[in-house]
């Protein structure tokens, strides 16, 4: 039997979106760790942070998607909960996102800062609900022919450091302590935008000789 494949238009579409969240990713852990929290630039560094995780919330599902249509191949149930995780993680972030731009932009008259977010609160989505999906992304990644190993590798140091983050976030509290800049740092830097570029690459259609 033949297997579905995307068109290659949606294969450059997803890979591009990839590419995108990559460097949403790097944008915002410049702005919220080096602006916001170092604070070099704290109101730039605020509305810039929630601007990359609102882009990086709205540009993830594509990405999500083609990862969806090959790995549904290898496990359809484990990929569609993979699906469901990361998806629900992305939407997160882009509701915290929204939200945060929302205030930057026009600050109420009080905002109770110390409060968690009622959407995502410590993390719960961008972090937890992402990181237990990358991880199921990673591990069906290993297992497919489609992908490199490198990938799926750094796909899965990712999600254990989200759900590092989330835990960091909702027992340490402070972001400025290292249990949680560190693994912010390496992630938001690092890992994480690498595993986005990687997966672009590979999604990007070959030249047929």
């Amino acid at each position: 039997m033949t297997q579905e494949t995307n068109s290659q238009a949606y294969e450059k579409f997803a890979g591009l979106c990839a590419l995108l969240v990559g460097l949403s990713g790097i944008g915002y852990a410049v702005a919220f760790i080096v602006l916001l929290l170092g604070g070099v630039a704290p109101g730039p560094g605020a509305l810039l942070s929630s601007l990359f995780l609102l882009l990086g919330g709205l540009l993830t599902p594509a990405v999500l998607a083609a990862l969806y249509h090959h790995l549904k191949h290898v496990d359809a149930g484990f990929s569609l909960l993979g699906l469901l995780l990361s998806a629900v993680g992305a939407v997160g972030a882009a509701i915290h996102g929204g939200y945060d731009l929302a205030n930057a932009l026009h600050p109420p008259a009080v905002l109770a800062g110390d409060l968690p977010n009622p959407v995502d609160p410590r993390g719960l989505l961008t972090f937890l609900s992402a990181g237990l999906g990358l991880l199921v992304i990673a591990w069906l990644m290993a297992r497919s022919p489609r992908f490199p190993k490198g990938p799926a590798v750094l796909g899965g140091v990712s999600a254990l450091l989200m759900v590092i983050l989330y835990l960091g976030r909702l027992v340490v509290l402070n972001p400025k302590s290292p249990a949680i800049l560190a693994p912010a740092l390496l992630n938001g830097f690092l890992v994480n935008p690498a595993w986005y570029v990687w997966v672009g690459a590979s999604l990007w259609p070959k030249r047929k000789p």
